[in-house]
């Protein structure tokens, strides 16, 4: 990998030369290849110093073997994760539900706040225990479903059903005053 990347930034340095060549270098037959000159990697002494330094890394890491001490540093270098590691787009799903479920709350308590809609600051009340739930399951997930930890998937299933249980509370107190506000607008 480093070596790939090496060797294409040191080429992507090399800029053509795109002056046309001159009439009298240019042969009697139609050309195959372009009318421009581009300069040879062994001319441009920056290509040809990082070819050469390619290809002494390639050497080395070639030449000691699988188990060199080359590639020991290279594989210190890599992060080594537990086969149960969460990938980093299951990362990007569980972090932005956490901050969907906190913008949620936030758009419900502020709804809450209007003239005649206070039940609804009590849904977001109702909301905070399911957002423990997944704070829960974010923690034990980033130090990788350690089995010391296994208190937090306990925890995390006792805040969901307490979690559903005041959203089930909260629904039915909005329900019963959006029934007393239609009871009370009645002639």
């Amino acid at each position: 990998m480093a070596i790939a990347s090496t060797s294409t930034l040191i080429f992507s340095c090399a800029k053509p030369d795109l002056r046309p060549i001159p009439s009298h270098f240019r042969s009697s037959s139609p050309p195959l290849t372009s009318q421009f000159r581009i300069p040879s990697l062994t001319h441009d002494p920056l290509s040809l110093s990082g070819l050469i330094g390619t290809g002494l890394v390639a050497a080395t890491f070639m030449a000691g073997g699988p188990d060199s001490t080359a590639l020991a540093a290279v594989d210190s270098l890599q992060l080594s994760e537990p086969a149960n590691a969460l990938s980093l787009p299951t990362w990007a799903v569980h972090v932005s539900s956490v901050v969907e479920w906190i913008t949620a709350m936030a758009l419900v308590w502020k709804y809450g706040e209007r003239k005649g809609y206070e039940s609804w600051k009590g849904l977001s009340w109702g909301m905070v225990p399911l957002l423990g739930g997944a704070l829960c399951a974010c923690t034990w997930h980033f130090f990788y479903n350690a089995e010391s930890l296994e208190v937090l998937v306990a925890l995390q299933g006792a805040l969901t059903v307490i979690g559903n249980i005041t959203l089930c509370i909260a629904a039915f107190r909005i329900n019963k005053s959006a029934s007393k506000m239609e009871t009370s607008e009645e002639p």
